[in-house]
């Protein structure tokens, strides 16, 4: 059983419920102050505006957005490590970088100004959430380089809240601490907590009884599935936040109470959805790319950020009545699709299957291989102990059972593999689901 969730505005968050017409002014004022600040101060945007022929005393309208060029996550390689800073080094209080898995990695940098405002989304994205100065907020992204920890920890201290700085790894010890502190919250990857409920279990402790009633995801894609299954799991209310390093991290958008949307802070990042391969600017409700722009950001601004995030805005206001605009949960990346026999498929479609049959646990890996000259999928998906030492006859059902959903969600058949409980590899940070073995 849930724990109870109770949500109340107050004015730290006053601005989540302005009026409409009050909001886009503002937004307004603030990217033309943007888009001169960029201009003024960044080379190579500059250059990319002059090409198009564009000046910033052009921006006269938030539609006049459409008519700014694109910036990719190359155009901060191609600058490394420093070059599309807006400000001097000076008044670079912080810097954060990406992991680098491919090649440099992406460096963003914070003026005092914007790890202020960092903190005051994420304080707002926790409110979201239901929590207050009262919990005690377990923080267990990874600190460091990485946003995530930091960007989180900052929040919840803005909040007034007592914050558990964890970060990533050591999980009996995660685990005892959650117990002992009394811990109300959790920040981390949706991956990382479905270990810290087994870790919970071997030892006898059972989330449910725990203080434990909220928990707040994100840094990997996850789907409903999941989430019904943590929820039921751990006994809490599981929240889905949104952030890039390259915007500002965590804190860009998170789902209420309702799920119906992530609320979009858009005060301070305002959303595009766009055709990924026209770039035509898409009405709410349709599919897309989000793109993003930075509408107070001052060490690296951001302008037209093609995130490579899929998602919509989804029409409406929400039943919590905040004013600002919500977006689809991310449940993919168009840079994470892979095709195999010309189908496209996403991670999270299988992900949707699997968790859909009763028996499997959510971990699991995707498998791509090349078989004379063909490329396959094998989905690697651990079982409960109970089925795994259950007759052939029981776990052949089950295979089928498997093997049906996600040919009935992708339209391929693939090869599962069934495997024993504690098989796959535990994450402490982003989950690695996908592991590609095919002929380059």
């Amino acid at each position: 059983m849930q724990k109870n969730i109770m949500v109340k505005p107050d004015s730290a968050n006053a601005v989540d419920y302005l009026k409409k017409d009050v909001l886009r002014d503002l937004q307004l004022k603030r990217l033309q102050h943007t888009v001169q600040h960029t201009y003024a101060n960044v080379a190579s945007y500059r250059k990319k505006m002059d090409e198009r022929n564009v000046k910033p005393e052009d921006i006269k309208s938030l539609e006049d957005i459409s008519k700014l060029p694109f910036t990719i996550k190359a155009d901060l390689r191609d600058n490394y490590p420093f070059g599309l800073f807006a400000r001097p080094m000076s008044e670079i209080v912080r810097l954060h970088a990406s992991s680098g898995t491919t090649g440099k990695p992406i460096v963003v940098g914070y003026t005092q100004n914007d790890l202020n405002i960092w903190s005051e989304v994420m304080k707002r994205a926790l409110m979201c959430c239901g929590l207050t100065k009262n919990d005690i907020v377990q923080v267990s992204y990874g600190y460091g380089l990485f946003t995530g920890g930091l960007g989180a920890h900052c929040g919840v201290e803005a909040l007034g809240a007592t914050v558990v700085p964890t970060s990533a790894g050591n999980s009996k010890r995660q685990v005892m601490l959650m117990n002992d502190f009394g811990v109300t919250a959790i920040c981390c990857t949706p991956s990382f907590f479905c270990h810290l409920i087994e870790v919970a279990q071997e030892q006898g402790l059972d989330m449910r009884k725990m203080a434990i009633r909220v928990g707040v995801f994100g840094a990997e894609p996850w789907t409903p599935e999941m989430r019904k299954r943590i929820e039921e799991e751990a006994g809490i209310k599981a929240f889905d936040i949104y952030g890039l390093s390259e915007i500002i991290g965590p804190g860009v958008a998170i789902d209420c109470e309702h799920h119906a949307g992530l609320h979009i802070f858009e005060d301070h990042f305002y959303p595009e959805i766009v055709d990924p391969d026209t770039l035509e600017v898409l009405p709410d409700g349709e599919v897309g790319e989000l793109v993003i722009t930075t509408l107070t950001k001052e060490g690296i601004p951001m302008v037209r950020y093609r995130t490579r995030d899929l998602t919509s805005i989804v029409p409406g206001e929400c039943a919590c009545g905040r004013t600002i605009r919500r977006i689809n949960r991310i449940s993919s990346r168009s840079d994470d699709m892979f095709i195999i026999r010309g189908v496209n498929v996403f991670p999270s479609q299988i992900e949707t299957a699997l968790l859909s049959v009763d028996g499997t646990l959510p971990h699991y890996n995707i498998v791509l291989y090349t078989e004379n000259g063909m490329d396959n999928i094998e989905v690697d998906v651990e079982i409960t102990g109970e089925l795994f030492s259950d007759r052939i006859r029981e776990l052949e059902s089950l295979q089928k059972r498997l093997t049906d959903a996600i040919a009935g969600t992708i339209g391929l058949r693939v090869k599962v593999k069934l495997v024993a409980p504690q098989t796959i590899q535990r994450s402490e940070g982003k989950a690695r689901r996908v592991i590609d073995h095919r002929n380059k």
